[in-house]
């Protein structure tokens, strides 16, 4: 049940976010659904891989390399999920930033209304 809320917060953080950003489009509610589902997926299974490979990187940049880890894993998702397009490295980094940060929200607004529910 947590796993399929994370995954409706995640879904609405891609919809919202696709709309603040230039440069990325989500075609339709299921694709958001579906980009939510592989950007789960890269982070738990590409993203700890990609990490341990560019430990070197990671430390020499004094952790901000991680930003380019997570440009990477959207920009995969991109190619992997059909309806979903963003326009460069750019626009993929400025999009998993928002897109953590308007996760964080949504998440903070849910775990508010459960506890004061």
């Amino acid at each position: 049940m947590k796993f399929l809320a994370n995954l409706i917060v995640s879904t609405l953080a891609v919809v919202i976010t696709s709309y603040v950003m230039p440069g990325v489009h989500v075609s339709g509610i299921f694709t958001a659904l579906l980009v939510a589902a592989v950007l789960s997926f890269l982070n738990s299974i590409v993203k700890p891989l990609l990490v341990l490979l560019t430990i070197p990187f990671t430390i020499f940049s004094f952790g901000l390399f991680l930003l380019v880890i997570n440009a990477v894993i959207i920009l995969i998702a991109s190619s992997l999920v059909e309806g979903f397009k963003v326009s460069g490295f750019w626009a993929a980094l400025f999009f998993s930033l928002v897109l953590s940060l308007v996760t964080s929200l949504l998440n903070n607004l849910q775990f508010k209304a459960k506890s004061s529910g």
